[in-house]
């Protein structure tokens, strides 16, 4: 008893000498505090507070009951989608999506942030990162109609030349189109914008190192190798990490707006057959369940993830 006393007080004595050095940091730095604060409140407000909703994935919801007042029906949704004939396709069209959209874009930002970073005029060097930034600025609506335009065969400019090498299909129709449509859209759009991150890592560079390189005799692509390159990795894990946690949270927008009947065995994904069964057909709680679901899995990519790089490279989010 003495012993679980004496442990309870040094407890008591460690928490109350945290609290008390927490306390003269906040003081001292309370700006910084306050800077933090809003970006904090708009967190706690749009993440966590919502997170009271998802019990309604384990109850028999209904605007008459509340969230609360519904039957606990437990994993009864949960079971349900797991056992559906959708299952699996539903989890093999995203991953499909998702992972082909990473392995392709996600280099393709980095190759662009090496490119301006070679470019001696500052001139040529701002238009040229101003034509690729702008892509991102189109909104989702816009460039799917543009595309829709573009790829039909009988106004569309790459429609037209599709139909006379032979291709007498729908091209936004064609199952097969679809991903590299998806993959190619979403690289032409971000890339640009995603390469600032990168543009910014590689101006911390230490120009002693170009100059010590060049001295010894290193051409271009040694000091993309040895310089560039490794400098860029713990910025590449970290969004690589970030990235695999949205591997079946693929955008619902783009690919709800380029869905179409003769399409739909491979753009059907998790995101908007959510958004058909939730509000659409105002199954609720059943929706609640399978994007419960969708986000246990992300969080599960983004641990192993981090796991990873943290093995293999020393860059991780925690």
């Amino acid at each position: 008893m003495e012993f679980l006393s004496c442990r309870f007080q040094g407890g008591e004595l460690r928490k109350m000498a945290f609290l008390k050095k927490t306390g003269k940091n906040i003081q001292k730095h309370y700006q910084l505090y306050l800077m933090v604060l809003p970006g904090l409140l708009i967190i706690m407000i749009f993440n966590y507070i919502p997170m009271y909703g998802i019990q309604i994935a384990f109850r028999e919801y209904s605007f008459s009951t509340g969230l609360t007042g519904g039957e606990w029906v437990g994993l009864k949704y949960l079971e349900r989608f797991f056992g559906s004939y959708q299952f699996w396709s539903l989890i093999k069209n995203t991953l499909m999506i998702s992972l082909t959209t990473i392995l392709f874009s996600f280099p393709v930002p980095i190759v662009l942030s090496i490119v301006f970073n070679k470019i001696r005029s500052k001139r040529q060097q701002k238009a040229m990162q101003t034509i690729v930034y702008l892509p991102h600025f189109i909104s989702v609506v816009v460039l799917v109609s543009i595309m829709t335009l573009i790829l039909s065969p009988n106004s569309g400019v790459l429609g037209q030349i599709a139909a006379k090498l032979g291709y007498n299909g729908v091209i936004m129709g064609d199952s097969k189109m679809f991903v590299p449509l998806y993959v190619i859209s979403e690289i032409w759009q971000h890339a640009g914008w995603n390469s600032i991150i990168y543009i910014a890592a590689l101006s911390s560079i230490d120009n002693a190192l170009y100059e010590s390189a060049y001295l010894d005799g290193a051409n271009t692509w040694q000091i993309i190798r040895y310089i560039d390159l490794p400098s860029l990795v713990p910025t590449m894990m970290i969004l690589l990490i970030l990235t695999m946690g949205s591997v079946l949270g693929v955008g619902f927008e783009k690919v709800y707006l380029m869905q179409n009947s003769l399409n739909l065995p491979v753009s059907e994904i998790i995101s908007t057959y959510v958004y058909k069964i939730g509000l659409q057909s105002n199954q609720y709680s059943y929706s609640a369940a399978i994007s419960l679901f969708n986000n246990v899995i992300n969080f599960f990519f983004v641990f192993v993830m981090n796991q990873i790089a943290k093995k293999s490279t020393g860059n991780s989010i925690w």
